[in-house]
């Protein structure tokens, strides 16, 4: 089988069982030389069986030789799609990182089970060149956002191929917190989920502000508004909005038309988590700008969204739907949910009303003294 994938050169078969069995580190670097260019010249012809002889091979002569060569070695095999994959692996799982980088950017061998044990066990070094891969999951994200250092995670971000999952970005806005850099990055990815931004922008430095504005002067409304309304009063023009937003702002309002929004179209939007949708509901049936309910759901006090809830005509069940949506969006804890159940109870919906009115009456009266 071994003269099957290696029959050019004709003597390379002997010089590498001699080099295998007697020869010098030398000898070894110099057979490895010659064995990755044999491979290299032809792996895109080659079989599975015949990959895996090249795999046995390298991984034999690769035992005991400095490192320079193996980082060589890595070098030239990592943009191959069809390198040996237990040879790759190895090469991952180095210490040394001159080693492991080049495969952990760029070999397509390696897959998320690979990649995920590799950043939970090995270096910052080694998450760092994770980072740099053209694609990465949620599923790996979440691991580096969680294990990797300033440099690890801000890499990640800036990463255009990087996905992160729902606990990917809650876990980003919280180590955002007090890291201008690492805010500013992640405040211009345009994939940030609408209610993480609106998080973001709350915690963030006037710094951080400043620089999201001029980064994006669509979102400069956007921005002052979030200052100025408690720090979180994001305009909710469609300028300002992302796609997917504008998007479930524009279905809600179709809703509305046909006369299909109701409290149990609010009550799916919560349960299934819909951040955009579910807001621009509250606000369409309490005839409120979006940015008022968004606001109030991201206040830690449950108070703003009782009132809301209370306006619009919302059960308790329904409430506890969108109480827990929140939170589980937010990372929060979700236990004291049913304390909340007397007191929303026991709110009229009158003395809901003149509280709304009076809020109103609030932003009204700050909107009007800058022209003032």
């Amino acid at each position: 089988m071994i003269s099957t994938a290696l029959a050019t050169p004709p003597n390379l078969l002997g010089e590498l069982q001699n080099a295998l069995q007697h020869g010098t580190v030398a000898r070894r670097v110099e057979t490895l030389r010659r064995v990755t260019d044999l491979f290299l010249n032809g792996a895109v012809d080659y079989s599975d069986e015949q990959i895996a002889v090249f795999d046995d091979v390298f991984n034999c002569l690769i035992q005991e030789i400095e490192t320079s060569a193996k980082a060589l070695l890595a070098t030239r095999l990592a943009p191959i799609s069809k390198a040996p994959p237990q040879l790759i692996r190895t090469l991952a799982f180095d210490d040394v990182i001159e080693v492991a980088a080049p495969v952990l950017t760029q070999s397509e061998r390696l897959c998320d089970e690979t990649l995920i044990e590799n950043a939970r066990n090995k270096s910052q070094g080694h998450l760092l060149a994770i980072s740099k891969r053209k694609v990465l999951s949620g599923a790996v994200t979440d691991v580096l956002v969680e294990r990797g250092n300033e440099e690890v995670v801000e890499s990640a971000v800036n990463n255009p191929g990087a996905e992160f999952s729902e606990h990917g970005f809650t876990t980003l806005v919280s180590r955002a917190t007090g890291n201008d850099n690492l805010a500013t990055c992640l405040g211009m990815r345009r994939s940030i989920p609408r209610h993480h931004y609106l998080k973001l922008i709350a915690k963030a430095s006037d710094s951080v502000r400043a620089r999201l504005a001029a980064a994006n002067p669509q979102s400069e409304d956007d921005i002052t508004s979030a200052v100025k309304e408690i720090a979180l009063r994001a305009s909710s023009e469609r300028g300002a909005l992302s796609p997917e937003t504008a998007a479930a702002h524009e279905l809600v309002r179709l809703l509305y038309a046909d006369g299909r929004l109701d409290e149990e179209q609010i009550a799916t939007f919560a349960e299934a988590g819909k951040f955009d949708e579910t807001n621009a509901a509250i606000a369409m049936m309490a005839n409120v700008p979006v940015s008022t309910v968004e606001n109030m759901m991201i206040e830690s006090r449950s108070e703003g969204m009782m009132i809301l809830a209370k306006v619009t005509g919302l059960s308790w069940p329904t409430l506890k739907l969108i109480l827990s949506m929140r939170d589980t969006l937010w990372g929060s804890d979700v236990k004291n949910i049913n304390e909340y159940r007397e007191s929303y109870e026991m709110l009229r919906a009158t003395t809901a009303q003149q509280v709304l009115r009076f809020h109103r009456m609030r932003q009204s009266t700050e909107r009007a003294e800058p022209a003032a």
